[in-house]
């Protein structure tokens, strides 16, 4: 069965591209909210919520734990859905509250059932859990995003119908490290906003000409 070479993708984008130091944050509760905004819309409208957000909470946990659900979704009203992205950010809010957003005593109180745990918090899908394992967490972990099942749609001539389905046919190579697996994310996000519109503009990218050195068919 045909699979992508992941370390192949990796050195190819990273050599062609360059280091994009993902994700656009300077703080990792900053990463939480930006996290759940994004979801279902652009980033440029989670931008103008995160603007919103620093000028009422500087990030602060407390400050943001401390808004009124109500508060809240009028600061986060420009990335839509702001109604149950608000109660998203409350919920995930008082999770972290709990361990006073000590993310290695997360990590060692849920082990690898810390994706599961993410899971339970209302309004927290596949793609938001582990963006949070990678960025919050620092854990080696694959983002199955669309613009990922988009380019390996594209390197094997197949489609993802969802996150899933990608998710379970993708491994990071044991030898991944949690700096490379953010890494990888990035790129493979900055390469989709040029390349991974439709197929056309996928065939004028850098890697279309090098399918075969990319995917292995053992």
């Amino acid at each position: 069965m045909a699979k992508v070479n992941v370390n192949k993708l990796y050195n190819r984008l990273l050599s062609k591209m360059g280091p994009q130091g993902w994700w656009p944050a300077d703080t990792k509760p900053e990463i939480v909210v930006g996290a759940i905004l994004v979801q279902n819309t652009n980033w440029k409208n989670v931008e103008k919520s995160l603007t919103n957000l620093q000028k009422a909470t500087a990030f602060d946990p407390t400050a943001i734990s401390r808004l009124t659900l109500t508060n809240l979704e009028q600061l986060i009203k420009p990335s839509g859905f702001f109604t149950s992205k608000a109660r998203a950010i409350h919920e995930t809010c008082q999770f972290f509250n709990e361990f006073q957003w000590d993310y290695p005593l997360i990590v060692k109180q849920y082990g690898k059932q810390l994706r599961k745990r993410l899971l339970d918090i209302p309004g927290i899908g596949p793609e938001t859990a582990d963006v949070f394992l990678v960025y919050v967490f620092d854990l080696p972990v694959f983002i199955a995003d669309k613009y990922a099942r988009k380019l390996f749609g594209f390197l094997l001539g197949q489609s993802y119908a969802n996150y899933q389905a990608l998710k379970n046919s993708v491994s990071l190579p044991a030898n991944f490290s949690q700096l490379e697996a953010k890494e990888l994310h990035g790129l493979i996000d900055e390469f989709g906003k040029t390349y991974l519109k439709n197929e056309a503009t996928f065939q004028e990218s850098f890697l279309a000409c090098q399918i075969t050195e990319l995917v292995d068919n053992n």
